[in-house]
């Protein structure tokens, strides 16, 4: 068994820049933050858009999944998501997680609704394959922090600092490309380890 996610990773320059982003973001934070306050911050290297968890698969499932969810995008055009703004969830006030991702009036975009038509085949794939399905909607996101304690006082700090008011301009995220990517926990951290990579409307393969 292995720990897995299929995952949109990301060029090295535009996580140069979401890097400066998440920066600014932990420097308003810590600075006014209590000791109480624990907040994960995550490796510029690791970070990726998550398309689907899958959690711990059986190996016999690696190039299934490869061919299965190749066939299904590969007349599929690339789809681009804008990141333009800081995000939490569940919710700004108590936040758990803090993203950096698209406008909430993109979701109701052609982009968008191409995007969720694109998810639910990669989820049709892993479905068929006996994976769990997640019948959640996908909202598109990169991960900047994940809240361990303090999550009432880091909604205040949001909510004071504005910084969740100010529009982005990082530009767009390029969905040309999915890639299948082992997890092993580590003291350090997750040590990610791509498996595969298959490209949305038959290239970006490898």
């Amino acid at each position: 068994m292995l720990r897995a996610f299929l995952a949109v990773e990301v060029g090295e320059d535009f996580k140069r820049q979401v890097v400066l982003v998440q920066d600014d973001l932990r420097r308003r934070l810590t600075r006014e933050v209590s000791k109480a306050v624990r907040i994960a911050w995550v490796q510029g290297p690791s970070m990726h858009l998550t398309v689907k968890f899958l959690g711990d698969i059986d190996e016999s499932l690696i190039e299934p999944m490869r061919r299965a969810i190749s066939d299904a995008i590969q007349r599929h055009r690339p789809v681009f998501i804008p990141l333009e703004r800081i995000g939490a969830f569940p919710h700004p006030r108590e936040p758990r997680v803090l993203w950096i991702g698209p406008q909430t009036k993109w979701n109701e975009s052609e982009e968008a609704k191409r995007l969720a038509v694109l998810h639910r085949m990669v989820e049709d794939c892993c479905a068929s394959l006996g994976c769990a399905i997640d019948d959640r909607p996908f909202f598109p996101h990169l991960t900047l922090a994940r809240v361990k304690e303090g999550a009432h006082e880091v909604g205040r700090l949001l909510a004071t600092s504005g910084v969740m008011d100010r529009p982005l301009s990082l530009g767009t995220l390029a969905v040309e490309s999915i890639a299948l990517i082992k997890s092993d926990l580590k003291p350090t951290g997750p040590l990610y380890t791509k498996l595969w990579q298959v490209g949305v409307g038959g290239g970006g393969g490898g």
